[in-house]
């Protein structure tokens, strides 16, 4: 079986969900308040934010890329409409709204530009930078404040519940949008010729742009999306806390997280590979560690730690499938 190229493409595609599996039992023998249905939901509504962005990052890394500033850039969107709101008494939500996505959207195709038309050598640099540059944007526009009171249908895609009642909590409508966004990027990457594009440069950049694909145009179209579904997250965030806290761009993880999910989902650092549904799993992987960790009262240093030790055993998994895939070609062209 393990000979097998087809089985092994299957175990490999598999093994993301059957460490999830394996996860949830392990937890819910631990923690009895773990396997409730109620637990259930706050682990899917915990999921959208990082799902968000996940889904962002899963597109740069396919293109061999790295985007470390979604976490700055959902905040700043958060506090664009904050800014809006307190400063010019913008109450309009479909202006807020509009006002957050186009925030994030340029963002990301800024960081697109830095690369294709600025030639910076890769976005690891351009992307931290641009990570600072934003948490300082975040602070200026809302003068450091954390601002409060969002109108109801700003604050409705991350704290509506369906099917509640009778002591259940309800099913996250912040998970559903998430789900509704994997299915449409899910179709991209699967379905169309620019989906195919996004995998070949991430595959083999080069052979990509003489072939006649503007691989400029992709890797723009790329960090553009990724700030699209960063600015997402960010209507989540204000939707769950109920405020816009510029503070937070600097101080969460939401990078390393976003990171760890796409890895854990069979990303890879070397490009071309990854699949939206992998990333899923990925995400409540992650989502289920630190719920669990939370549930057992477990302190931030070893949530920290534990969560450290899943990226490190991800990217080591990453690095030997790249190995052992790169050796099956040698193998096959001698």
């Amino acid at each position: 079986m393990k000979n097998n190229p087809r089985v092994a493409a299957i175990l490999r595609a598999l093994a993301p969900l059957l460490a999830l599996a394996i996860l949830v039992i392990v937890m819910s023998v631990i923690a009895p308040e773990f396997r409730t249905v109620n637990n259930g939901m706050n682990i899917l509504r915990q999921t959208a934010v990082n799902g968000f962005l996940s889904a962002g990052m899963l597109v740069v890394l396919i293109t061999a890329g790295i985007d470390l500033s979604v976490g700055a850039n959902a905040i700043l969107s958060a506090c664009v409409m904050a800014m809006l709101m307190s400063t010019f008494g913008l109450t309009n939500p479909i202006l807020l709204l509009v006002a957050a996505i186009v925030t994030g959207t340029l963002v990301g195709v800024v960081n697109g530009l830095l690369l294709t038309k600025l030639k910076l050598p890769h976005p690891f640099v351009s992307t931290l930078g641009m990570k600072f540059v934003l948490a300082g944007l975040a602070l200026f526009v809302v003068s450091t404040r954390t601002i409060s009171g969002f109108p109801d249908a700003v604050t409705w895609l991350g704290s509506a519940d369906f099917l509640r009642g009778a002591g259940f909590n309800g099913i996250p409508g912040s998970f559903l949008a998430l789900l509704l966004t994997f299915a449409l990027l899910h179709l991209l990457l699967t379905r169309t010729a620019l989906g195919r594009s996004i995998y070949a440069v991430g595959g083999n950049p080069e052979a990509t742009r003489l072939s006649g694909i503007n691989t400029d145009r992709v890797l723009t179209f790329v960090y553009g999306l990724s700030g699209f579904v960063s600015a997402l997250a960010g209507i989540v965030i204000v939707g769950r806390s109920g405020v816009a806290n510029p503070s937070a761009a600097m101080g969460g993880n939401y990078e390393t997280d976003a990171i760890a999910a796409c890895i854990i989902g069979g990303a890879s650092f070397t490009g071309g590979k990854g699949t939206v549904w992998g990333t899923l799993i990925g995400c409540l992987i992650i989502a289920v560690i630190r719920n669990g960790l939370t549930i057992m009262n477990a302190q931030s240093d070893v949530q920290f730690m534990v969560i450290g030790a899943v990226i490190i055993v991800a990217v080591f998994i990453d690095v030997r499938r790249t190995a052992s895939e790169e050796k099956r070609r040698r193998l096959a062209a001698a």
